[in-house]
């Protein structure tokens, strides 16, 4: 009876999936790239049976390598589709400097990007020294060129730059290390974010002059490029999205609604390839996209199929130890059972259920020399900041720290970092292992209504905080409450431990300062009342640990 009830369900999931793969109107291609199955398919319900590994639970602080060549002009974000927007701080950089868009694109660009300082064991065991507990590198940017010895894009560093296996290296740095490896894969987008290639200036010397989004192998003849197809790096050989002249128009089209021109099967199989040569080659711990949901969805199945690969690969390869994480933005309820949500540069304002994760970075997600030259980029007050209300809030930060093209960071950024390393290596315990406790904080921007805007990008509200916003995470006997800047006076009073307080009914039996020792305190119906020593012990933030008579419920 057992197995006919199995088989029964076994025929009702697959006519399920069969059903619901026919209604895409991009179905994937497995021609070249079998998804590897197992206990997950392809479909919502199955990957909602996904759980978020411990490791990530307790691991709290990532750092990202968001590096590729759109570092070698230093303009910025991006600058691989705004150097084709005519007038633009981008477009001008690019003619002043390279030449114009019609005779120097952005292929032009990729062999100056040339990573001759980078050394990626030396880097990561120093993100691993200031506090990182997972690295993430990038596998390809939105301007389509990747960052390995590609089965499926002739555009690749292999090729093309620096020669070398970019991600094959992070790898082997990460491990070496002893980190979970991360894989962020953005050329999804290539699509419709290169459409501005096919445009051509509308006043001047070259009006009516197209740009070289629309080159062909053909054109290549006697160039450097000879033997390359711009359409594979381009992916433009089709109509633009509705107002695809209108500049700001993909973000409303990011979802492939609104107008987007819909991708063709062959360019979202190339995609699905591409990323499952990632995860069978170099087996990552972690995949992170920037879409809503999950690549292509919901006009594909490919980000289903993609999903689906990633966890039964993972599951397989650790003996049914699941080590996997996989993000996505703007997710609905059912699709946070399937993936760990993303929030771009922001938190929500309240504790999340699930873990979650935050992506933001000390400066621009490209290199950008205006960061150094302006004094532009976070302080490392400012990432403490945001690393403590994520963490009280269930989440995780995935910082990132912008690299030269040569492979290497500024020397504010290293001073940036060292800083917040010391802080870190003294202030840990509060962050790593820990779990929110009944509240988040306390303070005016915690008890302030604080939206997110789309996928995130509120993280400036945090920022702001001062010593009356704090603070909590827990362990076992262990409150910890973390005031956001220093206090004048050199007393902490937190409003959430008063007497009578029903947040906190357990006896306190010890407070320490963190680097410091035990401190006096006193706890009145106002609060608990922390009596700073007379010297700061570091320049950021106080945290004290609260010890006690039973473990912290």
């Amino acid at each position: 009876m057992k197995i006919l009830t199995f088989l029964l369900a076994l025929v009702i999931s697959l006519t399920s999936y069969s059903a619901a793969a026919k209604d895409y109107q991009v179905p994937v291609c497995e021609e070249n790239e079998a998804m590897q199955t197992g206990r997950f398919e392809p479909v919502w319900e199955s990957l909602a049976n996904y759980e978020v590994p411990e490791w990530f639970r307790n691991a709290k602080f990532g750092i990202w390598a968001h590096w590729g060549p759109q570092c070698v002009e230093g303009s910025g974000d991006w600058m691989a589709r705004s150097m084709y927007i005519e007038g633009s701080r981008e477009y001008k950089h690019h003619l002043k400097n390279y030449g114009h868009p019609s005779e120097v694109g952005f292929k032009d660009i990729l062999p100056m990007f040339k990573a001759e300082k980078w050394n990626p064991e030396q880097l990561v065991a120093f993100y691993k020294k200031i506090g990182a507990r997972y690295f993430f590198a990038l596998g390809n940017h939105h301007d389509n060129f990747d960052l390995w010895d590609s089965k499926y894009q002739e555009w690749n560093s292999v090729n093309i730059g620096p020669h070398k296996d970019i991600l094959a290296l992070w790898a082997d740095a990460a491990r070496k290390n002893g980190l979970p490896f991360g894989v962020s894969l953005h050329a999804d987008h290539a699509w419709s974010w290169y459409e501005p290639a096919q445009r051509y200036d509308r006043s001047g010397d070259k009006v009516a002059v197209p740009y070289d989004g629309c080159l062909t192998k053909a054109d290549g003849k006697g160039k450097w490029w000879e033997g390359y197809d711009p359409q594979k790096l381009y992916a433009q050989n089709h109509p633009m999205s509705k107002g695809s002249w209108a500049d700001n128009m993909i973000h409303r089209q990011w979802a492939w609604g609104d107008g987007a021109e819909i991708p063709s099967t062959e360019f979202v199989t190339n995609f699905y390839n591409r990323t499952l040569d990632v995860v069978n080659r170099y087996d990552p711990d972690l995949l992170y996209f920037d879409v809503t949901g999950v690549p292509f969805y919901p006009i594909s199945d490919a980000g289903l199929r993609i999903a689906a690969h990633f966890y039964n690969h993972n599951e397989s390869r650790r003996n049914n130890n699941m080590s996997a994480v996989m993000f996505g933005k703007i997710l609905d309820d059912a699709q946070r059972e399937a993936l760990v949500w993303d929030v771009e540069r922001g938190a929500p304002n309240h504790i999340y259920d699930k873990p979650w994760q935050t992506c933001s970075c000390i400066g621009g997600w490209h290199y950008d020399t205006r960061f150094p030259e302006k004094g532009w980029y976070k302080s490392a007050s400012d990432i403490v900041k945001l690393l403590v209300d994520v963490v009280s809030k269930n989440g995780n930060l995935l910082l990132s720290v912008p690299l030269k093209s040569d492979g290497t960071f500024d020397e504010q950024e290293e001073a940036i970092l060292n800083k917040f390393g010391e802080w870190m290596n003294t202030n840990s315990e509060a962050i790593y292992d820990t779990r929110p406790w009944k509240i988040f904080g306390e303070g005016p921007i915690a008890e302030s209504d604080i939206r997110l805007n789309a996928q995130g990008f509120n993280e400036g509200s945090y920022t702001k905080a001062t010593h009356s916003e704090i603070r909590f995470t827990q362990k076992g006997k262990y409150l910890y409450a973390t005031a956001l800047a220093w206090p004048e006076d050199k007393q902490i009073v937190i409003k959430s431990l008063g007497i009578g307080k029903k947040l906190f009914t357990n006896r306190i039996k010890k407070v320490e300062l963190l680097g410091y020792g035990c401190v006096r305190y006193k706890r009145t119906d106002k609060g608990l009342v922390i009596f700073l020593p007379e010297n700061r012990i570091n320049d950021i933030a106080p945290v004290i640990k609260i010890q006690s008579e039973r473990a912290i419920m």
